[in-house]
């Protein structure tokens, strides 16, 4: 088995449950946020549908130059996130998917927009495991608490919660 199949079947299977806490996002609360500091609801929930395919395709180039800024949209509709997850996850697959193990070992570089300065320096390997999917799952985790907060039930990401308990009769 090449390195990337085993990181795409997690991304595939990490997608279903990141689709079941996305399909609990109320349209009603989209601009709410917990913080002045914070994302609002909807670019929180936009940016966890959307970070497999666009983090997949910045670890498809080797020398990659930091932009000024991150600046994250809104979802305008709640009905709009689970369509750009499905976008998002196929994005990945067709920008990773046929990635050799000596492709993924090669190193990936991030540099400053000013200067050109080489920030960070890793194997593709580990870019695609720390920012695609571990990043992914602290933004899916942000949600959870997002929902908890507006007193919405919480969905069981990988095991029960006080909302929904997969094990139960």
């Amino acid at each position: 088995m090449k390195i990337i199949d085993g990181l795409l079947a997690e991304l595939e299977q990490e997608a279903t449950t990141t689709r079941r806490v996305l399909e609990r996002i109320p349209q009603e609360h989209l601009s709410w946020r917990p913080h002045p500091k914070s994302m609002s609801l909807g670019q929180l929930a936009l940016h966890v549908a959307t970070v497999p395919g666009m983090v997949a395709e910045i670890a498809a180039i080797d020398t990659v130059t930091e932009p000024n800024s991150f600046i994250q949209p809104e979802a305008a509709t709640a009905a709009e996130l689970v369509p750009a997850l499905a976008e998002s996850v196929a994005k990945a697959k067709r920008a990773l998917g046929t990635y050799d193990d000596v492709k993924m070992a090669a190193i990936w570089r991030l540099q400053s927009g000013v200067g050109g300065r080489e920030m960070l320096a890793m194997p593709r390997v580990a870019f695609v495991r720390a920012i695609m999917l571990n990043h992914w799952y602290h933004h899916r985790g942000q949600l959870l608490v997002y929902l908890r907060l507006l007193n919405l039930p919480v969905p069981s990401v990988y095991g029960p919660t006080a909302d929904e308990n997969p094990f139960a009769a």
